[in-house]
């Protein structure tokens, strides 16, 4: 069973459209001399300086999956850690010292035996980037933004990710203001591993939900 969350007030600044002009090899598009000009005319007009956009990159530039991994990590060895991400993932994320630069809210969705859960954003890519960074280009595409939703066992399956028909699939998706986070279920045989070599199975499409966390080498 599908359950989408539907929210179409997205932030598109910065996103993928599909009406975008695509820009001509070597050439900047539309969306590129827009964003330049916007920038030069707030300089220009002191409203910000280019310093402070140079920092903002910098932040945005630090962030990687690693960082969402450490979350999950800390979930999976610390119960009383795992209730309060799923009860506010940004408050718990801020606890280990994950700076949120937006003011978007951060929805942990946990996958267990009964239920699998999937993200995507259907309109653009509005992605949990303070935990995972810039999105994989497959997430941005229309086709997986479309079927997703109409057909989630199928692309999981293309992902080689084949979910048992007794299993839900929860298919989420994101908008400006509330991101998704996957906290995949933690593989069996693991019992001896450190937070560390558990954060280290971790991988960016598990958070996403296209595909299980397995032990190295499976």
């Amino acid at each position: 069973m599908v359950e989408p969350h539907h929210d179409h007030d997205h932030d598109h600044e910065g996103h993928d459209h599909p009406h975008a002009e695509i820009a001509e090899a070597g050439r900047p598009g539309y969306y590129d001399i827009m964003e330049t000009a916007v920038r030069e005319l707030l300089i220009e007009r002191k409203m910000i300086r280019a310093d402070e956009i140079r920092r903002q990159i910098e932040v945005i530039d630090s962030r990687t999956p690693a960082l969402g991994a450490k979350v999950v990590a800390r979930a999976w060895v610390d119960p009383r850690f795992k209730a309060r991400l799923l009860a506010n993932g940004r408050t718990a994320c801020e606890e280990l010292g994950i700076s949120f630069y937006d003011d978007t809210e951060l929805i942990v969705l946990e996958n267990t035996p009964e239920v699998h859960n999937l993200i995507v954003c259907t309109l653009c890519s509005c992605y949990p980037r303070p935990v995972l960074g810039l999105p994989p280009d497959w997430y941005k595409l229309k086709p997986y933004r479309a079927r997703a939703v109409s057909e989630p066992r199928a692309v999981l399956a293309e992902f080689g990710t084949e979910i048992s028909q007794d299993v839900e699939i929860r298919v989420s998706d994101s908008t400006a203001m509330v991101r998704y986070l996957v906290l995949p279920m933690r593989p069996d045989g693991t019992d001896s591993y450190s937070e560390q070599q558990l954060a280290d199975l971790v991988t960016r499409d598990a958070m996403i939900g296209v595909i299980p966390v397995q032990l190295q080498g499976e």
